[in-house]
């Protein structure tokens, strides 16, 4: 299929120049591509790990808060708990991966419990202590579950970008530029013919009776 165009030089042209650009973005819309799908394919995988990791280690994490809930009085866990609040800042940072904006979070270091150690059992002390190296890990998840997410947007958009250039656009110039090169190829030849005619007329008329 071709574009509606006007069969001239001009739109020759301008035509050719168009063809051109739309070869150097389809060329540079396909590098990007490529980064873009290996360092999705990178993160992808540095999350699945880590999902799986945290997922796995996530029942021994409890494990210690239930024993601790199991050799103390009722209420007495969830008691120290509440006294050992704090306030956890998250501090963004952004960066970008072929201009697609990430971003990550920094946590500020946990406060120090406050509950009475008499009071309490040692596996809330445990527990405690494996979720404070527990939480970054949490944090780089979140981190790399967005990244995984925005990648696959914009691997989906650039190829989406890739294809309307690769199997629309330039093949529609390249036909266009095909059929105004044909149509000019036969007005040239039509009026070579037109010339040689009107030679021959002339020629004719010089002739001597």
């Amino acid at each position: 299929m071709r574009l509606k165009v006007n069969p001239n030089r001009m739109e020759l042209l301008r035509l050719r120049r168009r063809y051109a650009l739309a070869l150097r973005g389809h060329k540079m819309l396909k590098d990007k591509l490529d980064g873009l799908v290996k360092e999705f394919l990178h993160i992808s995988t540095e999350y699945k790990d880590l999902r799986t990791s945290l997922d796995r280690e996530l029942p021994e994490l409890l494990r210690p808060f239930a024993l601790a809930g199991l050799t103390s009085p009722r209420g007495a866990v969830a008691t120290a708990i509440g006294q050992s609040r704090g306030i956890l800042e998250l501090k963004p940072r952004h960066w970008r991966i072929l201009n697609v904006l990430l971003t990550s979070l920094e946590a500020s270091p946990l406060p120090e419990p406050s509950y009475s150690l008499l009071d309490t059992p040692g596996e809330l002390d445990t527990a405690i202590i494996r979720l404070r190296g527990y939480l970054p890990r949490v944090l780089k998840l979140a981190e790399l579950e967005h990244a995984v997410r925005l990648l696959a947007k914009e691997v989906e958009e650039t190829r989406r970008r890739v294809n309307a250039l690769e199997h629309v656009l330039i093949p529609e110039l390249k036909e266009s530029i095909k059929f105004i090169k044909a149509k000019l190829d036969e007005m040239e030849r039509f009026h070579i013919s037109r010339l040689m005619k009107v030679k021959e007329i002339l020629e004719g008329r010089k002739t001597p009776l």
